[in-house]
């Protein structure tokens, strides 16, 4: 299956697909651009806001004012659309004060409203990133560290598993999630070969399939619950970011990529930075949303 170009977004790092039932519409952002993006399938139209501070992603808030957003100095804000106004809220709290190497990078709800945010070495050097379960209530509890670009997370339709990824070991780690949140039995799901590029940002469908993007892969791989390898979606570009399903059915699957202005990718893609998109045969899981159900 090959996805199409939907939206040539230009982005330097698209990154956190997100879909927004109340919008209808695609949101990302594009961390190195500092930019915050969105995208609605009814008109086919992308449109895009410049951000003082990059977001690293965002997440829609249960209580529906707008969304929370992880900011590079590991600050929590909120983000707030009026019509086609943006607006950047007061800090609401702050990460890893006492690591400014660091910054944040992927992040998800739960079905309970609880966030699990990853931290990352901004140099993508030293395993100084950790996953953090941020409460509805606001409390935060480091629930696993040693990650030097931790990506994900992701969970299965039944909520007792996440998966989270540390993307220079080329490993995606599955836990076992306990209703009150507590994570246990971490273990090596999937390892990519060096072939494989590295595993990103990834999503599961409702069937528990893992869907994963291949940085330095040109795209994006379907794995069973047991991790054997089911479908693959090619791309016209190498550095394929993130996905996520979107749409009024959830039928469709969105694919976040990025410029082509690294070492991983060679010239002559000039729809890299774009959003895409295809219609696997499956459906997603509703996003989550921050805060008290």
């Amino acid at each position: 299956m090959d996805a199409h170009c939907v939206w040539e977004a230009g982005a330097q790092l698209g990154e956190g697909p997100v879909w927004s039932p109340s919008r209808n519409a695609l949101f990302a952002v594009d961390i190195r651009g500092s930019r915050l993006l969105r995208y609605t399938p009814a008109d086919g139209q992308g449109r895009d806001w410049p951000l003082e501070e990059a977001a690293c992603w965002l997440v829609e808030r249960a209580d529906g004012a707008g969304f929370i957003a992880g900011l590079r100095s590991r600050r929590l804000v909120g983000l707030t659309l009026d019509g086609d106004r943006l607006s950047v809220g007061a800090e609401l709290m702050r990460l890893e004060e006492d690591t400014p190497g660091n910054r944040l990078n992927d992040a998800m709800a739960d079905a309970a409203g609880r966030l699990w945010v990853g931290s990352m070495d901004d140099a993508e050097e030293d395993a100084s990133g950790a996953l953090y379960r941020i409460g509805p209530d606001g409390s935060v509890e480091r629930a696993d560290e040693g990650y030097t670009v931790s990506n994900g997370p992701a969970l299965s339709p039944d909520g007792r598993t996440l998966y989270h990824t540390d993307s220079p070991r080329r490993t995606i780690y599955a836990f076992a999630l306990a209703a009150d949140g507590t994570l246990s039995g971490k273990r090596v799901h999937l390892r990519f070969g060096e072939e494989d590029g590295y595993p990103d940002g990834m999503t599961c469908d409702a069937e528990g399939h893992l869907w994963v993007a291949h940085w330095s892969g040109g795209r994006v791989s379907r794995f069973r619950p047991d991790g054997t390898l089911d479908q693959v979606v090619r791309l016209p570009v190498s550095n394929v970011t993130s996905c996520a399903f979107g749409g009024p059915g959830l039928d469709r699957l969105f694919i976040t990529t990025a410029a082509a202005t690294t070492q991983d990718a060679p010239a002559g893609e000039p729809l890299a930075g774009g959003l895409f998109t295809c219609t696997p045969g499956v459906v997603g899981l509703p996003p989550g949303r921050f805060g008290a159900p």
